[in-house]
């Protein structure tokens, strides 16, 4: 599939493919469509059902032609990874073989500047996924200058985050700051270039796309649904970007695998060895992609992979309560 720009590479696909073992007459999910590479991957690799989700209406649309090839194998769902339970539910599927998981934002959204994630390219600062609620924009121009500090920091792991936010605050106070290129002109007056090259408004943009789409909320919701969803030997893959999003991912399959003590929010003090493992993983390190790969895809260097094996033990109780 053809993005606007370039042709969309899915990031470590035969590891991925390698780690779910799509086989005849299973059922998938593909919770982050995005340009559908992984979903397309999965059909012909086995002739599976795959259900595909996606919070990006856009990315709903771009897939029509792939639902048209694979007929009656291939179901498009809009809406969020983590309400995976629910949008299934409402095709009437209760169980599965495999879920799949590539986090952050996809190529198409990189690659539109209209969608304000990139900085690479001048366009409104929006950053919504799913095309709907506050702005990146609402969040800069609206937000209390601790509270912004605070993300930018929290998320972004950005060590100048309180010179930032009070430079946007300063700034917005005679003009709202409503493009990318201006965010990213501001930042870069507040943070120093660094020796790796990396451009100083990034972890600034990441902060702030994480916080309007709440993805690492998204991500609890979605591991805790994909537990309950997947069959006793059914497999949970996930490829994340950067640091906050494979830490999550590391502790739950640590936690649910029974190789922690109680230092993870998803094993809470005093319970350490009370549950069965509800999952099973042969290593507890990620799996990277090769150079060939990181040659001719510099977006897939970051890559970390994750995979774990249902067991037969129940499901944990959500931080929330059982379900």
């Amino acid at each position: 599939m053809q993005t606007q720009h370039a042709p969309h590479l899915p990031v470590m696909l035969p590891e991925v493919l390698e780690a779910l073992v799509p086989a005849e007459g299973e059922t998938h999910l593909d919770g982050t469509f995005g340009a559908g590479g992984y979903t397309r991957g999965i059909l012909e690799a086995a002739p599976t059902r795959v259900f595909a989700i996606d919070r990006d209406p856009d990315a709903i649309r771009r897939g029509e032609p792939l639902v048209e090839q694979f007929k009656d194998r291939l179901t498009l769902l809009c809406g969020t990874f983590g309400d995976m339970e629910a949008l299934l539910g409402d095709v009437g599927v209760t169980r599965l073989d495999g879920v799949v998981l590539d986090l952050g934002v996809s190529s198409p959204q990189i690659d539109t500047p209209e969608r304000g994630f990139s900085f690479r390219f001048d366009g409104p600062l929006d950053m919504r996924m799913s095309q709907s609620g506050p702005s990146a924009a609402d969040v800069v121009n609206d937000w209390p200058e601790a509270e912004l500090a605070r993300i930018i920091w929290e998320y972004g792991e950005e060590r100048f985050s309180r010179r930032i936010a009070k430079t946007i605050v300063q700034e917005r106070a005679s003009e709202r700051i409503e493009t990318t290129s201006r965010l990213a002109d501001i930042v870069r007056r507040c943070v120093p270039r660094a020796k790796d090259k990396i451009d100083p408004a990034t972890r600034t943009f990441q902060a702030l796309r994480i916080q309007v789409n709440d993805e690492l909320g998204e991500i609890d919701r979605a591991l805790e649904a994909a537990e309950r969803l997947l069959i006793p030997g059914g497999r949970l893959v996930v490829v994340a970007f950067h640091s906050l999003e494979d830490k999550r991912v590391k502790a739950f399959m640590k936690a649910r695998a029974g190789r922690t003590g109680g230092g993870s929010r998803h094993l809470p003090p005093g319970q350490s060895g009370e549950r069965a493992p509800s999952f099973h993983i042969a290593s507890t390190g990620a799996r990277k992609p090769g150079r060939a790969e990181e040659s001719v895809n510099p977006r897939a260097r970051s890559a970390r992979l994750r995979a774990a094996t249902r067991t037969e033990a129940p499901a944990w109780p959500t931080e929330g309560g059982s379900r």
